[in-house]
């Protein structure tokens, strides 16, 4: 079995009905139904995207199976320096692919032609900003270069290794304190960035339902200043 094959059996189940449950926390997510819901996509793209390995030695992936994320520009009003997947609000009459591979191009240079999509994952709530997002599975067929295309928008464009992701040395959980409450998040330390919030959550619930997740120290807080 392979990677690729393993999202493609994923994507395969989703539509089946017979995909693992998702992550509980996403049940206390939800959108304000009397504002304007907005609609968005993000690009999830694995493959062999560079020739840097991980920096981990535990055999938990191989060693060149990458995932594309991006840094968010510090200026920005939403969501300020946090790491995420390439995508954005889906324009009128646009599908849910067109937009994560739209968007993506607009924000790290990819080719789209060179990305092979898998297959759409269900809506998820992001309710800051009242945002119904879907992720969209996509496998890096032909490789491309990418770059921070707007810096006003991103502050990096990188690849992290599945690998180091998986490591439970890099595994903590992120803690928020907001208007008096504490939520806490699956993350990731990789790259030297934390992995948090939105994306930390969709990343943990992918290798959970993928099989690849391995046990990890969840009272190891690690606490982000917002």
């Amino acid at each position: 079995m392979t990677a690729r094959q393993d999202l493609v059996d994923l994507v395969a189940a989703v539509v089946a009905g017979t995909a693992p449950a998702p992550d509980p926390r996403w049940r206390e997510l939800a959108v304000e139904p009397g504002e304007r819901v907005r609609k968005a996509a993000v690009l999830m793209l694995f493959g062999a995207l560079d020739n840097v390995p991980a920096v981990s030695e535990k055999l938990l992936a191989p060693a060149d199976l990458d995932v594309l994320l991006l840094q968010r520009a510090q200026t920005l009003d939403d969501h300020p320096g946090q790491v995420a997947f390439p995508g954005g609000g889906i324009d009128p009459g646009e599908s849910v692919i067109a937009a994560a591979l739209r968007e993506a191009e607009e924000e790290t240079g990819l080719n789209p032609a060179g990305v092979d999509v898998l297959g759409a994952m269900p809506e998820l709530a992001l309710p800051r900003g009242n945002f119904l997002v879907t992720p969209v599975l996509a496998w890096w067929a032909a490789q491309s270069p990418v770059r921070v295309v707007d810096y006003g928008e991103s502050a990096q464009v990188f690849r992290v290794p599945v690998r180091d992701l998986l490591d439970p040395d890099n595994r903590v959980m992120a803690t928020v304190s907001r208007a008096g409450q504490t939520f806490q998040s699956p993350a990731f330390t990789v790259n030297g960035v934390v992995v948090w919030g939105f994306t930390g959550m969709i990343l943990n619930q992918l290798f959970e339902q993928l099989g690849w997740a391995v046990p990890w120290d969840r009272a190891r807080l690690y606490g982000i200043d917002v």
